[in-house]
């Protein structure tokens, strides 16, 4: 039983599921969607689940080609893995972020796995940058009701997207493309994903992202961190 599984009550476990993960994923889009519109016709980039030894250095090239700066999403244990790419990122003046530490479903982890999720990638984001992440993403959007206070704990703020051009569906790079730009409003933020969680997702995201970055230039876009639009 889930319920059970999690450390929750064992009677009714269906029932303490729902008000443990389910009810407050219903909640979410009364959370931070997008940066404030006053942010102005900038537009923040995000990367999620690397940083990955081979395609998180492409990004970053491809990035640092026109001048853009975007906030990178990374899963603690992988950070771990690739230093060298996480002082990169951190490096090119782009914001480290915290993806939890396994990117393990938190609908599966009880309170405290949810909170050693949270505070431990945020440590370790933290050794390797020299400054710890302020904002935490939950693997595939998916919250409990012991998120936010583990937030609390570790001084976070939780942020989700407003365009997600790839989901849990492969989507080709020309789609992805034609879909951030259709859907590109000021304030927006783009979740975009540099490692693999779909298959070969970072491969398309490679070859989506000059046309992106370009179109959304052309369109008078600026870009910037999550955190500079939602200080905005």
């Amino acid at each position: 039983m889930i319920g059970a599984a999690l450390g929750l009550a064992t009677g009714g476990s269906a029932l303490a599921w729902i008000g443990y993960a389910w009810a407050p994923h219903l909640l979410t889009p009364l959370c931070v969607w997008r940066a404030p519109r006053r942010a102005g016709r900038r537009i923040a980039l995000t990367f999620d689940d690397g940083p990955d030894p081979e395609f998180t250095p492409r990004v970053l090239e491809l990035l640092a080609a026109r001048h853009v700066r975007a906030t990178f999403f990374l899963v603690g244990e992988r950070a771990a893995r690739a230093p060298a790419t996480v002082r990169a990122i951190a490096a090119a003046g782009h914001e480290v972020a915290s993806h939890g530490w396994s990117h393990r479903s938190l609908w599966l982890c009880g309170p405290a796995r949810t909170d050693d999720e949270v505070g431990r990638a945020r440590a370790r984001l933290g050794e390797l940058t020299g400054r710890a992440p302020a904002l935490f993403r939950p693997p595939w959007g998916m919250v409990n009701a012991a998120l936010f206070g583990a937030l609390r704990r570790h001084g976070q703020r939780c942020v989700f997207w407003s365009i997600q051009p790839e989901g849990l569906r492969p989507a080709p790079a020309a789609a992805q493309a034609a879909r951030v730009l259709r859907r590109a409003h000021p304030g927006a933020i783009v979740d975009l994903h540099d490692a693999e969680g779909t298959r070969d997702a970072p491969a398309r995201l490679c070859a989506a992202l000059p046309a992106m970055l370009d179109g959304l230039a052309a369109a008078g876009y600026g870009f910037g961190t999550v955190s500079e639009l939602l200080a905005s």
